[in-house]
């Protein structure tokens, strides 16, 4: 399975419209996209629809620039799949997720997080290959570059028990494109520095 994973589109419509481009272009099979969809829960349009408008299926997870209610308004509106605390077989991959962060305009706590994870991941436990899909970068990480950025505690518990092959975040732009290994899990901030993965 093909992946173009994204985050922190922030709503900027020239960009997004790249990233379909980019989609169609690479023939993904998935478009994933890592929270902070809007700037400040302001804008809604031209986020998801660029994506459906090129046939390609869309999961995503809220950030901390919009609420839980936001990330499931505009998947209800695309027919894409929020998964903020939900998970998904495709493929015989487990695909499963949490949005939010600690700060920002919107923060969600720790313990919140890392609960939504948790229920999220029963479902899919079983199967051998697994996608993390979160906002916020794990603590002791490269990501929070020398402790400018603290990461989350709960992304970094839910790597570690849960060990999925790939994790993707986002939230800190100057993170963006940092890869790094936790225990046998691939994590990629994908912070407006869009990947493409196979699994």
């Amino acid at each position: 399975m093909k992946i173009l994973a994204v985050g922190d589109v922030h709503a900027d419509k020239a960009f997004i419209k790249s990233l379909a481009e980019q989609a169609e272009h690479e023939q993904v099979d998935l478009v994933v996209l890592a929270g902070d969809l809007t700037y400040g829960d302001q804008s809604t349009e031209g986020i998801i629809g660029p994506f459906a408008a090129k046939g390609k299926r869309v999961m995503l997870v809220h950030g901390n620039h919009e609420t839980p209610a936001t990330g499931e308004f505009l998947a209800n509106l695309y027919d894409a799949t929020n998964l903020h605390g939900a998970s998904v077989e495709l493929n015989g991959i487990g695909i499963f997720g949490a949005g939010g962060a600690a700060i920002g305009p919107n923060p969600t706590s720790p313990i919140d997080i890392y609960e939504h994870l948790k229920h999220a991941h029963e479902s899919i436990k079983h199967l051998s290959r697994k996608l993390m899909v979160v906002h916020e970068h794990p603590s002791d990480s490269k990501m929070e570059m020398n402790g400018m950025f603290p990461g989350s505690w709960a992304v970094r518990k839910a790597v570690e028990k849960f060990q999925p092959d790939i994790a993707i975040c986002g939230h800190i732009h100057e993170a963006g494109g940092i890869e790094e290994r936790i225990g046998k899990t691939r994590v990629i901030n994908v912070a407006r520095k869009p990947k493409i993965l196979e699994l």
